[in-house]
């Protein structure tokens, strides 16, 4: 752990999910394959090889074209983009609408089909001894089905009327519902924008972790910088 400046006290702890309580990069990348396989199973032979990410990039930039403000909601961009998909294929909207729904529940399911590492597990059960903790993330993972969830007071996803980070509304509305200032939230995550920029604009204090090395590089200095997350046990 590395202080680039001093801590002032904070009343809360926000975590990102993926990528800084975890490693999401093979779980996406064995996520991806599965959907793969799944579509060969429920539609028709693909005229393009397989139904892989390249199949669906086309509907997913007619997705943003048709509506920019998906790019803020992953699962209802994924969601649209397996619509129009199945759709090109001859599917009526009933029925492509029934299969991308479907086919969405899959991926939610699979992508969170893995274990959060156990020192992960004892870090948050000490941290929520004495800080109320929050869970902000731009993605989708099901915190039940990997057991985050019971640490939270709360899990913000991006979405609906939530922008993703780095805009501010998460870490706004975090704030708000726990009655603190933006600076008395310690905000803790692995992307240089979406978190440590992010965070940073909405008043936050940062801790980033740079573990996986996946995030976008720092722009802005954090208060703190953690080669793994459990080294926050340090604060306790």
């Amino acid at each position: 752990m590395r202080f680039n400046s001093r801590l002032k006290p904070f009343k809360a702890i926000s975590f990102d999910l993926d990528d800084t309580l975890y490693s999401n990069f093979p779980v996406m990348m064995a996520t991806d394959a599965k959907m793969t396989q799944y579509f060969a199973q429920v539609l028709p032979p693909c005229i393009a090889g397989e139904y892989n990410q390249s199949y669906w990039l086309t509907y997913r930039n007619q997705a943003l074209i048709d509506n920019p403000l998906l790019i803020h909601d992953v699962g209802d961009l994924r969601l649209r983009s397996y619509f129009l998909g199945i759709k090109a294929l001859g599917f009526e909207d009933k029925q492509a609408i029934k299969l991308a729904h479907q086919a969405l529940d899959y991926f939610v399911s699979q992508r969170s089909d893995f274990s959060v590492p156990n020192a992960v597990h004892q870090l948050l059960s000490a941290l929520k001894a004495k800080w109320p903790l929050v869970a902000i993330s731009n993605g989708n993972v099901d915190t039940q089905a990997i057991g985050l969830k019971d640490y939270f007071v709360d899990i913000y996803h991006a979405g609906q009327s939530l922008k993703q980070k780095p805009d501010t509304d998460m870490f706004d509305l975090a704030c708000k519902n726990l009655a603190i200032l933006p600076e008395q939230l310690l905000h803790v995550g692995d992307c240089g924008r979406s978190d440590i920029y992010g965070a940073v604009n909405a008043g936050c204090q940062t801790a980033w972790v740079s573990t996986y090395d996946v995030g976008k590089p720092i722009t802005v200095l954090a208060n703190i910088e953690l080669t793994d997350v459990v080294e926050l046990q340090r604060l306790l």
